[in-house]
């Protein structure tokens, strides 16, 4: 199954679910810190993100439906960074460039990505 794409709302809610577990759509609502969606905005987006198969009913509670996520927050985070790089033809550069300009790549991130890249190249020799 393809990983379906997520708006802003969807993501918040499925935020709710990796931290939190199974939850009720009331659950998912009180999990938002501020600026509450109303009950029934958060319920609609919920049983769309069930139609896309990012969601799942798995039990009922009177007449509460208990959910959970189906998509893994890794997942998710690789289809929202592969869209981004497609913005820019795959090219990371100016992502990286921003990152660098705005202060929120670090020397520590840039020494962690050669570690990462180091252990991939190994690995691949490997094999």
């Amino acid at each position: 199954m393809a990983l379906p794409r997520l708006s802003q709302l969807e993501l918040r809610i499925m935020e709710a679910l990796w931290s939190r577990g199974a939850l009720s759509i009331r659950e998912i609502q009180e999990a938002f810190p501020e600026r509450r969606p109303a009950y029934t905005t958060v319920q609609t987006t919920v049983y769309r993100l069930e139609a896309k198969g990012a969601v799942r009913r798995v039990k009922k509670i009177g007449n509460a439906h208990i959910f959970e996520g189906l998509v893994s927050r890794d997942d998710v985070q690789r289809r929202l960074i592969d869209d981004l790089l497609g913005l820019f033809g795959g090219r990371t550069q100016p992502v990286m460039a921003h990152l660098i300009e705005t202060g929120k790549l670090t020397l520590d991130d840039v020494k962690e990505a050669e570690k990462a890249l180091r252990d991939l190249e190994r690995k691949d020799k490997r094999q």
